[in-house]
This record gives structure tokens, C-alpha cells and sequence, in this order.
């Protein structure tokens, strides 16, 4: 009988260590079913479809390749921004990877990778009253688009503007060309890229900085996909194919050196 017990018990045990590892690694689950998904939104130049209906972009391509480097494929969802830590937690997807502003929330909330890219919140204004408002305190009377649960909408909050909460970033740049808001705060990289002699808002432009701050990508808490994408990174910039990406999408300044 106590050999039955002790055999019992050493089968739990085992039972027990096996499903840990399982849950605890993301890496073997990914590899698992094949593919890595990866949430997203419409966010040029990072995540953004081309011609073709393909997704591209800095963060695209940057996970594609990644992808490749783990032997699996990769599927690009869009999602809610506001619902990325839920998307994560019920598996829809395995990584948020779309200039992700690296915020104690989110840190709090995912396991991040390390910091690839400099960003800053700007300010986006009609070109024709861009000299007004050169300052932060020169737009606080202003209506302010802002991207439901991004870092634009959390530092426009802190600072007391009045906000008008919209899906997306592109969508706070449609309300600022519409007319129904009078300012947008997005971030600096899709500014360069989306508004601007030769884009699509050419009658837009950008003009105070709010802050500074550090784009990264999130993975479900106690993830090591986390720490696989950051030796992914190192590898990538020491051979040169990161800045080599970052260069076709125009945001080579912005890469942090890993």
C-alpha cells in the first residue's frame, strides 16, 4: 500500500511540473499551434497594410521576422487598443506589437519586452493656425482627439484638456481634418509619416512635444516570449537588419541600440 501511495504521489507530482512548464511557456505554445499572433492596429509607419491588403511596417516586418526566427508563422489581428491586456489574458492573441508606449500600466499589466524606439505625444494641428499654438499651455482651451486607452489619451487626461476619445489614432486625425475637433495628440512617429506636405493631411502638421517616451511590445504576464523577442533584437541590430528595416519605414533616428 505505501508503495502505491508513494507511486500515486510521484505521479502527481510529475502531472503537476508538466502542466506548470505548459503554462508557464509561452515560447513551446506559440511553437505549438504554428503561429504567432500578433494585435494591432492601423498605424503607419508602424503596422499598416500595403497596396496588396499585406500588413507592413516597422513593427510589422520586425515581427514577421521574429516569427520566422522561432519557426512558426505569424497572423496579424487587429484590435481594440483599449482591450489589448484582455486580448492577451484570453489568448486571441500572444504579443501586442504596434509602438506600444512602454507606461507603468502596461508594464504592470504584460510582460514587456525592452525598448526599441524613442517616441514622443505631439500635438496635430490645421497648418494654418499652427502658430498658435507652439506650447502645451497654448492648447489647453482646445477639443483634443485622442485614441481610446493610448499614452496620448492618458497624458492629455493628466494635463486637464478636454478630450474627445476616439478607435484609433488615424481616426483622431480624421477629426481634426473633419473639423468636429480642434486638435489630435498622437504619436510622433505616425505624425512624421501621416501628416505633412506629401501625405494625406497635408493640411495638417505637428507642433509641441507633451513628453517623451519608449515603444516596446507586450506579451501575457510571466511570458518568455518576452525575453526570446529581446535576444531576437540584439541579434537583429548587431547584424544590421533592424536599422536596415527601420530605414525603409523612415524611423532609423528613433531605434534605441540594444
Amino acid at each position: 500500500m505505501k508503495r502505491i501511495v508513494a507511486m500515486l504521489v510521484a505521479l502527481m507530482l510529475c502531472l503537476s511540473l508538466v502542466c506548470m512548464a505548459e503554462a508557464g511557456s509561452d515560447l513551446e505554445y506559440v511553437k505549438g499551434n504554428g503561429k504567432l499572433v500578433v494585435g494591432i492596429t492601423d498605424f503607419a509607419p508602424m503596422d499598416y497594410k500595403d497596396e496588396s491588403g499585406e500588413w507592413v511596417g516597422f513593427d510589422a516586418d520586425m515581427a514577421k521576422a521574429f516569427a520566422a526566427s522561432l519557426g512558426v508563422d505569424v497572423e496579424f489581428i487587429e484590435i481594440d487598443w483599449d482591450n489589448k491586456i484582455m486580448e492577451l489574458d484570453n489568448k486571441s492573441i500572444d504579443v501586442v506589437w504596434n509602438g506600444m508606449t512602454l507606461t507603468e500600466d502596461v508594464k504592470a499589466a504584460m510582460e514587456c519586452s525592452n525598448a526599441y524606439a524613442n517616441n514622443a505625444q505631439v500635438v496635430i494641428v490645421p497648418a494654418e493656425v499652427a502658430d498658435q499654438y507652439q506650447t502645451a499651455e497654448s492648447v489647453a482651451d482646445l477639443t483634443i482627439a485622442v485614441e481610446n486607452g493610448s499614452a496620448g489619451e492618458e497624458v492629455v487626461t493628466a494635463l486637464g484638456y478636454k478630450v474627445t476619445e476616439v478607435t484609433t489614432q488615424a481616426d483622431a486625425l480624421m477629426e481634426v481634418a473633419a473639423g468636429t475637433s480642434d486638435a489630435a495628440v498622437i504619436d510622433s512617429l505616425m505624425a512624421a509619416a501621416m501628416v505633412g506636405e506629401g501625405t494625406g493631411y497635408a493640411n495638417l502638421t505637428y507642433t509641441v512635444g507633451l513628453n517623451s517616451e519608449e515603444y516596446g511590445a507586450g506579451f501575457r504576464k510571466g511570458s518568455d516570449l518576452a525575453a526570446a523577442l529581446n535576444d531576437f533584437l540584439k541579434a537583429a541590430y548587431a547584424d544590421g537588419s533592424m536599422m536596415a528595416t527601420a530605414e525603409t519605414y523612415g524611423v532609423q533616428a528613433a531605434i534605441i541600440a540594444q
